[in-house]
C-alpha cells in the first residue's frame, strides 16, 4: 500500500513539473516583431578596420625577406629529417632486439636438445659430458 502512494506522488509531481515546463519558453532570445535586422553599415564598421588603423597594423608587422623564408623552410626540412632519422633508428633498435631474442631462444632450444640427446645416449661407461672435459 505504501508503494502505491509513493508511485501516485511521483506521477503527480511529474505532471506538475511538465505543466510548468510547457509554459516556459526556450533559452534563446526571441526577436520582437518590432525589431528589425540591424543596420548593415554598423555591422561593417565592427568587422572591417578603417584605413589608418589597417595601415598602422600592416606597418607594425615586419615583412620577412626571401632569405628568412628560405631559412625557415630549411629549418623545417632539417627538423623533419631529424624526426625521420630518430624514427628509423628506433625501428632498427627494435628489430635488433627482436633478432637477439629469437637467436637466444634458438640457442636455448638447441642447448636443451643437445643436453637431452646426451642424457639419452649416455651408456654409463664414461662420466657425463660436463665431467669429461679436459682442463689445462
Amino acid at each position: 500500500m505504501e508503494w502505491k502512494r509513493l508511485a501516485l506522488l511521483c506521477c503527480a509531481a511529474t505532471g506538475v513539473l511538465l505543466a510548468i515546463l510547457s509554459q516556459v519558453e526556450g533559452a534563446t532570445v526571441r526577436l520582437e516583431k518590432d525589431d528589425e535586422p540591424r543596420d548593415t553599415e554598423s555591422t561593417k564598421k565592427r568587422i572591417f578596420m578603417s584605413e589608418p588603423a589597417a595601415s598602422t597594423f600592416l606597418k607594425r608587422r615586419t615583412r620577412r625577406s626571401t632569405a628568412a623564408e628560405l631559412a625557415a623552410e630549411n629549418q623545417q626540412r632539417l627538423a623533419a629529417d631529424e624526426r625521420r632519422k630518430e624514427y628509423h633508428e628506433e625501428q632498427l633498435n627494435e628489430w635488433e632486439n627482436y633478432v637477439e631474442e629469437v637467436q637466444d631462444e634458438q640457442y636455448e632450444r638447441n642447448r636443451e636438445r643437445v643436453e637431452s640427446w646426451r642424457q639419452w645416449h649416455y651408456d654409463g661407461v664414461y662420466p657425463p659430458y660436463h665431467y669429461n672435459r679436459y682442463y689445462y
